[in-house]
């Protein structure tokens, strides 16, 4: 938000289409979902680490090896205090595509259209679903999704990027370098949010959009 150029009219017509999804109250057939992901590299410490002792900090060596990455889809439903995470070794259109089925014949299985918000990358597309099942199945699944775009160079009103930062500084702060040992935390991670019911309180409307950035504001 902080490199907030000039917003044109096209900018403000999807930022204020997020904004209108994020103030509907809280519908359980038309759930608003926020999709995001994120790149994890694997680092594996060089020396063990000596953990912390009464009057000594824990001690870690410089040194590390690198064991590769792992792409990481963080869906959340900020309303219900719900996500979904799965880890994949890579963020290719099928992925995405695998991910979103599991959503609507999972948690989602039983509304009557899944709401998502997403940023513009290439793979956040229909195209993925279509590229990757059968015309049948790609059809059941896009049956169930509406698409909300956020503007280009606006992925901060995605609500997936503050439950993935909340994962990253409570979850992935420190080397992680076997990917089932991630797996694992996120897991743990994912479950102890959900059971908790952790919602996201978004105040960001509209009227204080136009508050905030109308000098940014070009015709």
């Amino acid at each position: 938000m902080w490199c907030i150029g000039r917003l044109t009219a096209e900018f403000r017509k999807k930022m204020y289409k997020v904004l209108a999804l994020y103030a509907r109250p809280y519908h359980k057939d038309y759930p608003v979902v926020c999709l995001d992901e994120k790149s994890k590299q694997l680092i594996e410490d060089v020396r063990k680490t000596i953990p912390l002792k009464p009057g000594s900090p824990a001690k870690y060596d410089g040194e590390y090896r690198r064991k590769g990455t792992r792409n990481i889809f963080v869906a959340v439903e900020p309303l219900a205090g719900r996500r979904k995470v799965t880890v994949t070794r890579r963020r290719m259109k099928k992925d995405f595509a695998h991910f979103i089925r599991r959503l609507i014949d999972g948690p989602y299985r039983k509304v009557k259209k899944l709401i998502l918000v997403l940023d513009n990358l290439n793979i956040h597309s229909p195209d993925s679903i279509l590229e990757t099942f059968n015309k049948k199945e790609a059809e059941r699944i896009l049956k169930k999704l509406q698409f909300c775009y956020t503007p280009k160079h606006g992925s901060w009103l995605n609500m997936a990027e503050i439950e993935i930062n909340i994962m990253s500084r409570e979850c992935l702060s420190r080397r992680i370098g076997d990917p089932v040992v991630m797996e694992h935390q996120i897991a743990q991670w994912t479950n102890q949010r959900n059971r908790k019911k952790a919602m996201i309180n978004w105040s960001f409307t509209r009227k204080k959009a136009d508050l905030k950035l109308s000098k940014h504001y070009v015709a």
